[in-house]
């Protein structure tokens, strides 16, 4: 037991996520800490319901989904090894955006998202270093689905007038 908590300790101070927090915080992510795997083909949450976790990917591959009606799930990103997967814990109102399926058996960190919800209240600073961390991970998301819109709808005549010149 004592190995086990060593090791998710390891795993969840090493993780991209909690890089540059302070120790008291870092405390607070291990207390509600407890590690997951998860086999292929499974649904980690489903769009709409509540957001009551968050994850650190420590193995394995998600797929984010939005759910197309007539089309089913539409593969919006992949996210892998030290990507954190289920940002809608922390902003209001707190439900799942997109369905996240286990593309590849996962080992995971899962935390109690109302534990920080609460310890975000009573502690301003811990709030704000979740929010700066979680705001990072949207970014990185809205860019990726940003570029994805361009891939799919850019306008394929734009590269053939920049070849296009007029010789006078």
């Amino acid at each position: 037991m004592a190995d086990t908590l060593e090791n998710l300790k390891t795993d969840l101070y090493q993780s991209p996520f909690c890089e540059g927090l302070e120790q008291d915080h870092l405390e607070v992510l291990l207390g509600c800490a407890h590690e997951e795997r998860m086999p292929t083909g499974r649904f980690l949450f489903h769009e709409g319901a509540a957001a009551d976790y968050f994850y650190i990917i420590l193995s394995g591959r998600i797929g984010l989904e939005l759910n197309c009606p007539n089309r089913g799930g539409l593969g919006i990103q992949t996210c892998g090894v030290g990507d954190v997967v289920g940002t809608s814990w922390l902003i209001p109102p707190c439900i799942w955006r997109f369905d996240a399926k286990v593309l590849e058996e996962c080992r995971l960190i899962s935390m109690d998202a109302a534990v920080l919800r609460e310890r975000s209240k009573v502690d301003p600073a811990f709030g704000y270093a979740m929010l700066e961390r979680i705001a990072q991970v949207k970014a990185e998301r809205l860019d990726a689905a940003r570029l994805q819109l361009l891939d799919l709808y850019g306008n394929p005549e734009e590269g053939r007038n920049v070849a296009r010149t007029r010789i006078n």
